[in-house]
């Protein structure tokens, strides 16, 4: 009995959007349907998954731009990010005008997450951790059995996210990756918004950013 994950990526900015299910229940979420929620679809029926639920670490147009129109299309809730988040979300319409997408309407999640909360899929669970800085309402979600974290915008393969965007603050993001992420422990594997995946035990010692010189033993 394991957590599974596939990641299919959309949108222009190739973000990582990430089907994860139970193996035991082939019951699934997709975290972060930022958009070409036909892939997404076409990728669940072809895992043969139960689509139960959509999960948002954030409030970013890449990374929820296809959320309403396929919560729609599959009849489930919208979960996430944390209520922080929620000027994000009521500025889609602005944010499609930013970045050239097609009209994103606004929307609000069916529920907001804290940190501490628990997501089930099937007999799985994932762990909800508040971690402000690309945005101030960005959660990451964490299973601890198969030690993996799907972290959103929050750090990356050699980088950590941006934080000139509106009420995104350098220090906090920071604080979130060593006061939150690396107490997950070193053997855990990330899944970035953008990009391949690494492990925090790589990035505590090679990622320019947030790297504390952590020895290799």
């Amino acid at each position: 009995m394991s957590l599974q994950f596939e990641i299919v990526p959309v949108t222009p900015f190739q973000q990582n959007c990430s089907i994860v299910w139970c193996d035991e229940t082939k019951e699934a979420a997709i975290v972060d349907p930022g958009g070409d929620i036909h892939l997404l679809k076409a990728k669940a029926q072809q895992l043969g998954l139960n689509v139960t639920q959509l999960l948002l670490t954030h409030g970013h147009l890449d990374h929820v731009g296809g959320t309403a129109p396929l919560a729609a299309e599959l009849d489930v809730p919208i979960i996430g990010p944390h209520k922080d988040d929620a000027f994000w979300l009521e500025g889609l319409p602005r944010q499609s005008e930013m970045f050239g997408f097609p009209l994103t309407e606004a929307f609000a999640p069916t529920q907001w997450l804290s940190e501490g909360d628990e997501i089930t899929i099937g007999n799985q669970k994932l762990q909800v951790i508040h971690t402000p800085g690309h945005t101030p309402g960005h959660v990451i979600l964490f299973n601890d059995d198969a030690k993996v974290a799907f972290v959103g915008d929050v750090l990356f393969k050699g980088g950590v996210g941006r934080t000139d965007f509106p009420q995104g603050d350098y220090q906090t993001l920071i604080d979130s990756i060593k006061g939150k992420l690396w107490p997950l422990g070193n053997d855990v594997t990330f899944v970035p918004g953008h990009g391949p995946l690494s492990t925090f035990g790589n990035e505590r010692v090679s990622n320019p950013f947030v790297a504390d010189e952590m020895p290799l033993y």
